[in-house]
């Protein structure tokens, strides 16, 4: 198998949240590769959740995901460092009021320091990421800068010779992976407005999608 998803915590959050992780289960029946997590994403979704009353249930369920083998644990020694190194670089690449803005967590980071590898291996890969900010940061920096002007209303400036080094990687949401099911017919329920509510329940549990881009999907029927 030479090709794998890397989850990171946004998206199987949007997942758990909407009674979808059955979802899953069944998208990897017919993915010829691995789905993979990091340990940091781990932490995220199973570890610390599992010691708060109100998470518990959704961690068990991924944990769950875990013990089947629908999830694998990336075991890769150089998540850690290349981690770190990405880290650095992320979280100081824009500045604003005189001071580097934090931007990312290490979580999303290492989902992105996975897929390095992994390509290096000439493994082909996508990262599942719903959490806006380092899908913008990925695809478009120069929009994520805007963003974030509008958002601290300041004037931000920004290393624009390290957006090099997010390049070249292949995001996917939950919005997209529920219309691949909703395409194979993997989602047993509803009627022609299936897709429609999918896309929506995203929306509202997680995935950052614009209404103009639930509408091109529906059209991709």
């Amino acid at each position: 198998m030479n090709r794998a998803i890397i989850f990171d915590s946004s998206t199987l959050i949007t997942f758990a949240m909407n009674g979808l992780l059955d979802v899953l289960r069944e998208l990897k029946k017919v993915f010829d590769g691995n789905f993979y997590i990091t340990p940091d994403v781990k932490k995220e979704v199973i570890d610390r959740p599992m010691t708060i009353t109100r998470f518990k249930l959704e961690a068990l369920k991924i944990q769950g995901l875990v013990e089947e083998g629908v999830l694998e644990v990336s075991n890769e020694l150089e998540i850690p460092k290349r981690t770190k190194e990405i880290l650095n670089i992320a979280n100081n690449i824009f500045q604003g009021k005189d001071k580097e803005i934090k931007i990312v967590s290490s979580g999303e980071i290492s989902c992105l320091a996975l897929s390095k590898i992994l390509s290096e291996k000439n493994i082909l890969n996508a990262i599942a990421i719903d959490e806006r900010t380092t899908r913008m940061l990925v695809e478009n920096p120069e929009k994520l800068e805007g963003f974030l002007e509008r958002k601290m209303h300041t004037k931000i400036t920004s290393e624009k010779n390290n957006f090099e080094i997010f390049k070249g990687f292949k995001i996917i949401r939950s919005a997209e992976l529920v219309y691949i099911a909703h395409k194979k017919k993997l989602i047993k329920m509803g009627n022609g407005e299936l897709l429609d509510a999918l896309l929506w329940a995203v929306k509202f549990k997680g995935c950052s999608i614009s209404n103009d881009e639930i509408r091109e999907i529906k059209k991709l029927g």
